[in-house]
């Protein structure tokens, strides 16, 4: 087992017609119940973590975190990767203490606030992607506005998120302008706004066409082929989760998510990388709840930890046969950081090259 880049991951992906959960990790047991999930199909893992999450839990115990559970599931390969980066030097020091992958959100200036220019968004995704290269390090960029078309507004998460009402053209990404910010950028993955948004609260009813627009997907597929494209926003919402946090004490409003079904049909489209972290909190303070509720005299915290943990496990597991992730670790030989910096410095992984080959 070895920590891998998201580059060859999302490579291997391609190739054999998968896609990725990316799951947000603050703490062991969420790492614990991931990489339980993984090892129990075989599936490579993408462990990401965002600002809020290096803040609260360290640098320090993340990178040593994360080594322990690649030690511990030995047959599993890992990619850690920074969420929403919003500028160099939160990229470059994740990198510095382990991260083989970032992602360099110049959607939104550095506040994460103020939706930026696509001059801006180029220029400090280049440079980002540049440097993270030199090492042999992925980079993630993001073009488009995370938010919903319903409201024109976007929910904010781990402080991220675009604040007052957006256009409808900032709510979806354009092919012509993602095709020019790839070639520009270089970067290896690239997150498109399609009508997705970060929380709970995406939809207030069943998702169409209208509100979710897979169509988007489709069209920036046909005009990058090679590049693997990320789905943020993505988690299910389900049902059954709202449902178990209210019929313990929770006061959700009802709420819809992104059907797994619309995902799928994205894989199929050329996304190969899919967010997910409301799910993964809803299933734990789900468990969280009930045992509160049921057994109020209980004050042991893993009384609560485990079958929060059991929930997630078998959340995480779904969404590894759904998407075809099951069953691939395996096939994966992995390459090291500086065998990834040597083919980028070659030419071998640039997208200008890549889409040259192919006309």
């Amino acid at each position: 087992m070895a920590l891998i880049t998201l580059r060859q991951l999302l490579d291997h992906a391609a190739e054999n017609a998968y896609g990725v959960p990316a799951f947000n990790i603050n703490n062991m047991e969420q790492g614990l119940a991931i990489m339980k999930a993984a090892e129990a199909c075989d599936a490579p893992v993408i462990l990401q973590a965002s600002r809020g999450a290096r803040s609260y839990a360290g640098d320090i115990m993340l990178r040593h975190m994360v080594e322990a559970l690649c030690e511990m599931y030995p047959d599993i390969h890992v990619v850690l990767h920074q969420d929403h980066g919003n500028n160099d030097a939160t990229c470059l020091s994740a990198i510095r203490h382990g991260f083989t992958s970032v992602m360099m959100d110049g959607s939104l200036e550095e506040d994460m606030k103020t939706p930026a220019s696509f001059e801006y968004n180029v220029e400090i995704t280049r440079r980002v992607t540049t440097a993270a290269h030199a090492v042999g390090a992925s980079v993630e960029g993001e073009l488009g506005v995370l938010g919903s078309l319903e409201s024109g507004e976007a929910a904010a998460e781990d402080g991220s998120g675009a604040e007052g009402k957006l256009s409808h053209d900032q709510l979806l990404t354009d092919p012509d302008q993602a095709m020019e910010f790839v070639m520009a950028t270089r970067c290896d993955a690239l997150a498109i706004a399609c009508g997705t948004s970060h929380g709970a609260y995406k939809f207030t009813r069943q998702p169409d066409g209208e509100i979710l627009s897979m169509e988007t997907i489709r069209r920036i597929n046909e005009k990058l082929p090679n590049t693997h494209l990320v789905m943020h926003g993505s988690s299910s919402v389900p049902q059954y989760l709202q449902d178990l946090i209210n019929e313990n004490g929770g006061h959700m409003p009802q709420t819809w998510g992104v059907p797994v079904e619309e995902i799928e049909r994205g894989i199929a489209m050329g996304v190969r990388k899919v967010n997910i972290d409301t799910d993964c909190r809803m299933a734990m303070t789900g468990q969280f709840r009930r045992v509160a509720t049921e057994k109020p005299e209980e004050f042991d915290p893993r009384k609560f930890t485990i079958p929060a943990m059991e929930e997630l496990t078998a959340l995480c597991r779904d969404r590894f046969e759904r998407f075809g992730t099951a069953g691939q670790s395996a096939k994966i030989k992995p390459v090291s950081l500086d065998e990834m910096a040597r083919r980028y410095a070659s030419g071998a992984l640039d997208p200008q090259i890549a889409a040259a080959r192919a006309a």
